[in-house]
């Protein structure tokens, strides 16, 4: 009899991690880590619900942590089978996960140094050693190509949108004389985006597992080129540079594609785009290397990427990222964390804040507690580096960018699903999951699940 376990994101969004067994196969899809609250990533410390030894391989979906964070702890721990994955999502794992071992080991490090851990020492969760040896065991797949992970357990990828390299699995199961289809959305993209492509809908399945991330709601039918117009005006008209935290992995190649669309329209004049981040600049280098993976043409002049053109400046090293502090406007510097959670964003708020011409463009979710947050508030005075930084600047909020599908594009994405066994929601909170049940259950009459964390069901 074959099983499916929901070892991660059942009913919370992070943590993405399902274990498929038939026979003596056993095959993670995704295995992500828990983020958020502190009940959630404790979670990650917890031994697994499996031997990692005896899985024969890992499938993953793409290279958000919340879907791959688990892997070199997985490694550590004793796995040993392949990891599998689409191209770029090789190129850009590496990339996340040793950045990953670097915060972890710096965390353990302060906590050893501070006395402030119950444990002695304080140790992180998998270091650079364990991304490395887990770097050894990855397997590009291309998009459509079929693979055999287990013995009786293939899969193919098909295209999921939401970021570079983001795939659906579509796995097959050899379960004794049954065979069984199994879909595993990953993150579902949405249509018509800034770059990633559309995602294939969903094909006939007996089973399908679905993200249910924005599962009540409805994205807001704005024009990001309009709003991103206006910002742009009013921060060159004070004289004002604009700074926007950026995700180092899809937002800053949105933003760069975004700027150069307005100059291509001549909607605005050209203007130096500063991008601040080793890690992005490392992940602009990834997506220009995939053209084929875009939904736009991402070709400027004698064929030279669009991410590399004529007004955008990477910038790695510190000395770089400090000389940017003389910066006048018109300018535009991006700079990671997305969320402003640390990185050199923080320098640059702490420099442009106070000074009423410039403006901070918000571009994503800020998450409760987080300085984004606090700053689409209202809050007039943060605290950054200990020391107390007045909020002068305009603070903006630019809508539409979200990576992940709402409520009606995952009813779009179901669409062309005729009779499964079951649909399984994961991958949001439980009023999101509850509610794109109550729909996709009373629209299309499948019978849907929103299953717990670590239950396992026997298909």
């Amino acid at each position: 009899m074959a099983t499916l376990g929901f070892l991660g994101a059942a009913r919370t969004v992070t943590g993405s991690q399902y274990l498929l067994e038939a026979g003596t196969s056993q095959v993670l899809v995704d295995s992500g880590m828990f983020q958020g609250e502190k009940e959630l990533r404790l979670r990650n410390w917890e031994p697994p619900r499996f031997q990692p030894s005896k899985v024969q391989a890992i499938v993953l979906t793409h290279t958000h942590l919340d879907h791959i964070g688990r892997v070199p702890r997985l490694v550590k721990l004793g796995f040993r089978g392949t990891i599998y994955c689409t191209p770029p999502t090789l190129e850009l794992a590496e990339i996340l996960l040793k950045d990953a071992a670097h915060l972890q080991e710096e965390d353990a490090e302060y906590l050893n140094r501070k006395g402030l851990s119950k444990h002695k020492p304080a140790l992180p969760l998998f270091d650079n050693a364990d991304v490395e040896a887990a770097m050894k065991l990855f397997e590009a797949v291309p998009l459509g190509e079929e693979r055999e992970a287990a013995p009786g357990i293939r899969f193919r990828y098909r295209e999921a949108g939401h970021l570079l390299g983001a795939a659906s699995a579509d796995v097959t199961v050899q379960d004794g004389a049954r065979t069984l289809r199994i879909v595993f959305s990953g993150d579902v993209g949405r249509y018509d985006a800034v770059l990633a492509k559309d995602p294939a809908p969903a094909p006939e399945a007996d089973y399908v597992v679905v993200e249910s991330t924005y599962g009540n709601r409805a994205h807001a039918e704005v024009s990001v080129l309009d709003q991103l117009e206006g910002v742009l005006k009013r921060t060159f008209a004070r004289g004002g540079v604009l700074l926007v935290p950026a995700f180092a992995v899809g937002r800053a190649q949105q933003m760069i594609y975004l700027f150069d669309q307005l100059v291509t329209e001549g909607r605005v004049r050209p203007f130096p785009v500063h991008l601040d981040s080793p890690m992005a600049v490392d992940a602009t280098r990834i997506y220009a290397r995939h053209p084929e993976a875009h939904n736009v043409n991402l070709n400027g002049i004698g064929g030279r990427s669009l991410l590399y053109g004529k007004w955008v400046f990477h910038h790695r090293t510190k000395d770089e990222s400090m000389k940017l502090n003389e910066l006048k406007g018109p300018a535009v510097i991006l700079s990671s964390s997305g969320m402003l959670a640390g990185g050199r964003i923080l320098h640059h708020c702490r420099v442009r804040l106070p000074q009423p011409e410039n403006t901070l463009l918000i571009t994503g979710y800020q998450a409760a507690t987080t300085l984004g947050r606090a700053l689409l508030d209202g809050r007039r005075v943060v605290r950054i580096h200990k020391g107390d930084v007045p909020v002068l600047a305009e603070i903006a909020n630019l809508k539409g960018l979200s990576g992940h599908a709402d409520a009606g594009e995952l009813m779009r994405w179901l669409s062309e699903l005729k009779s499964p066994k079951a649909v399984f929601l994961t991958h949001g909170e439980e009023d999101a999951a509850f509610a794109l049940a109550s729909r996709i259950s009373g629209q299309r009459g499948f019978p849907t699940r929103v299953p717990k964390m670590d239950e396992r069901v026997e298909l």
